[in-house]
């Protein structure tokens, strides 16, 4: 009887080892997610003129649109809201986006100095960047390319007292040259960078004024 047993528990081991072995291999297989990123630099840093006096900014955090703000490419159409599927921003928009700004900072010149937290060095002013809208807009129907849009509301206000200086609303709309993940990036990238070097300019007058 024994011997019976043991040989009915190694039949019903085979069995559940050969089920689950069917089931492992009926798992659907998912393709890579393609990574892409915005913000990076065109051109190389400008050579400034250490005469003219550096204004210290220090940038506060600020929002980002919540459906936005992660990994995925968010897109709307109408009042309906899709991420483009299999495709990935290299890391989260939000980080991609602070990245972009330094970048867009130290590339430019002029008097304006952003101050990352912790540094020695004194803040005149204190800049707030809340990016509203970040989104690819299917408005001329689902298969026309979509239209990337990037809305920012920035804010001013002075180091000592934190009084208002000044505050604006920077927003830039980038046609897709295709309904393609290839041709959508590049309008995020062009909408991010002109949005940029507005806030930018911005920024440098404001400083430049005192």
């Amino acid at each position: 009887m024994t011997l019976r047993r043991n040989a009915e528990r190694l039949v019903a081991l085979c069995l559940i080892a050969v089920a689950l072995g069917g089931c492992i291999s009926l798992l659907p297989k998912t393709k890579p997610a393609s990574l892409f990123r915005f913000g990076q630099p065109a051109t190389a840093p400008v050579e400034r003129v250490e005469a003219a006096p550096r204004v210290g900014v220090f940038r506060t955090a600020g929002a980002f649109q919540r459906g936005s703000s992660a990994d995925r490419l968010m897109t709307v159409t109408g009042d309906t809201v899709a991420y483009v599927a299999e495709t990935r921003w290299v890391a989260p928009a939000i980080l991609l986006w602070d990245e972009a700004v330094l970048a867009a900072f130290d590339t430019a010149g002029g008097p304006a100095r952003l101050v990352s937290r912790g540094e020695p060095a004194s803040a005149d002013l204190l800049l707030r960047l809340d990016v509203r809208t970040f989104e690819a807009r299917y408005d001329r129907g689902a298969k026309a390319a979509p239209e990337v849009v990037v809305r920012v509301r920035g804010a001013i206000t002075r180091g000592k007292d934190h009084g208002l200086v000044n505050e604006r609303i920077f927003e830039a709309h980038e046609r897709a040259g295709d309904n393609r993940v290839s041709a959508i990036v590049p309008a995020y990238d062009r909408a991010v960078g002109k949005v940029l070097s507005e806030i930018v300019a911005w920024t440098n007058d404001l400083a430049s004024a005192g």
